[in-house]
């Protein structure tokens, strides 16, 4: 496709066996995501190191149980996260009808039994059960994004947050919400030093009740 970013040989490296599967993904992003709203105009020379595999650096925190990711957009992380670990179950929170139904058809598409598309805000979301992670990619800064990740977690529960180059300062900015959700361990981890063009920053935290 026109236009659209070259596969980088380190997406073999990182997606492993499910490098088909994300290669079909982002070929599907790339056809139909800016018609659709989804994706800039300017992002498909970019496509695969800017969206793709920053995402799929985060796999590897992820433990099997439940995993939501809150405000899905295109699919980045969740959609991403979802090829790349079929051992996780993912819970996609997207409020947009059109993105939810974008979501959905690529859940069928690409035959994701682990994943489920829900319509919901995630203030007002309701699960059956809370989520062991949450991750959440370029929604909020750190200090809204708790009140909006937090309560969805167990005791316990993972905060997994994909941040910029500024996710120190967004942690040191938001201590009365860290204390107010009472989150613990706080960390910065950067990933894919030495490996991606781009790396990627988490946020990670743990929410005791």
């Amino acid at each position: 496709m026109e236009n659209l970013e070259a596969e980088p040989a380190e997406a073999g490296v990182i997606l492993g066996e499910q490098l088909p599967v994300a290669r079909a993904f982002t070929e599907n992003l790339a056809r139909r995501g800016e018609e659709l709203g989804l994706i800039g105009p300017l992002e498909l020379p970019r496509l695969w190191s800017r969206h793709i595999l920053n995402s799929a650096l985060v796999a590897p925190l992820l433990r099997p149980g439940l995993v939501g990711d809150i405000g899905t957009g295109a699919g980045l992380p969740g959609l991403v996260l979802a090829i790349a670990r079929p051992d996780v179950n993912f819970v996609l929170i997207e409020p947009m009808e059109r993105r939810v139904a974008w979501l959905n058809s690529q859940v069928d598409e690409l035959g994701l039994t682990n994943t489920t598309v829900i319509r919901a805000r995630a203030e007002e979301v309701s699960l059956d059960v809370p989520l062991d992670q949450v991750t959440a990619r370029a929604v909020s800064a750190f200090r809204k994004l708790l009140p909006l990740t937090a309560p969805l977690l167990r005791d316990g529960g993972e905060l997994v947050l994909m941040k910029g180059i500024n996710a120190e300062a967004e942690v040191a900015a938001a201590i009365k919400e860290i204390r107010r959700f009472k989150v613990s361990d706080i960390r910065v981890d950067v990933l894919g030093e030495g490996v991606t063009s781009e790396v990627t920053r988490v946020v990670r935290g743990f929410v005791r009740a």
